[in-house]
């Protein structure tokens, strides 16, 4: 309902956590430190606390909102207000899939309300049947979750995501090989003038084309060293701060791709000017 006073519509909340403040949450109460949360700041109350109300909040959670140990929420539980005291702030692993909750009451507030039990099991491929049939002939009013159809959904909607990308990276690197193509389509004319002038200052075609390669691999290497670092860049803050992911560096496949790019720059280059270093000097000049 609101946070320190302030009504929760009106709370300045970063967008990852706007979930928190919207709609009905998930409460649950306990004596102990959940098995799956560690306390990062405050404490958690005594097991015989009998006291005004707290609760533990999600450090992501605080975070988002500004807030922290000391501070008040007020929470509707079942038609009545209850304004607690964050107590302690828990860095919660929701990767796990198992059971947690971003607020978390002391044992006392809640204990006399009207509450449902969860759990959680794991099973094989083999005995998830006889889980299953289990479960639901011991507890007949029990709603059972199957995860796994959730994740196959997920794993889905990621492949798809996935594909898009590669066909959009796809399409990207097939417009600059063109435009690379075109590129050295346009200095073709220069590359057969250069090529004329040197030859008729003395060097060999061998010469020529050894700068013609060095030109190449200067050219190829240090685009590529640009684009590796705006794009690991880019990358970077997209994993670490979007998706709040662990970053994992690749440097052999960060060079691999500046390896491969050089050469095909190189390719393309004496692609267009293998011609170049056939013309007679006689010809172009007189034409210039």
């Amino acid at each position: 309902m609101s946070v320190n006073g302030v009504p929760a519509s009106e709370v300045k909340i970063s967008s990852d956590v706007k979930w928190v403040l919207r709609g009905d949450r998930g409460l649950t109460y306990s004596r102990e430190i959940p098995v799956n949360a560690t306390i990062v700041d405050g404490q958690w109350w005594p097991e015989d606390y009998s006291g005004p109300p707290l609760i533990s909040l999600s450090e992501d959670a605080a975070l988002g909102m500004g807030i922290g140990v000391g501070d008040t929420m007020t929470i509707n539980v079942m038609g009545r207000e209850i304004t607690a005291t964050i107590a302690s702030l828990r860095k919660i692993d929701w990767s796990t899939l198992a059971i947690n909750f971003v607020i978390v009451f002391d044992h006392h507030t809640l204990a006399a309300a009207p509450h449902s039990h969860l759990a959680t099991a794991k099973a094989e491929d083999s005995s998830e049947r006889d889980l299953f049939r289990t479960v639901t002939s011991s507890f007949p009013n029990i709603s059972v979750v199957r995860m796994k159809e959730a994740l196959q959904t997920v794993s889905k909607i990621l492949e798809q995501l996935s594909s898009a990308v590669t066909a959009t990276a796809s399409v990207t690197l097939i417009s600059g090989i063109l435009v690379l193509a075109g590129a050295f389509a346009a200095g073709h004319r220069k590359r057969v003038y250069d090529s004329v002038v040197l030859k008729v200052l003395g060097a060999t075609r061998k010469d020529i084309f050894r700068i013609f390669i060095l030109e190449y691999a200067l050219l190829g290497f240090v685009t590529s060293l640009i684009a590796a670092g705006t794009g690991w860049l880019a990358a970077y803050i997209v994993i670490t701060d979007v998706l709040e992911a662990n970053w994992i560096n690749l440097p052999f496949t960060v060079l691999g791709t500046i390896a491969v790019s050089v050469s095909i720059t190189i390719l393309f280059g004496l692609f267009g000017s293998w011609k170049a270093l056939g013309e007679k000097p006689a010809p172009v000049l007189r034409s210039e």
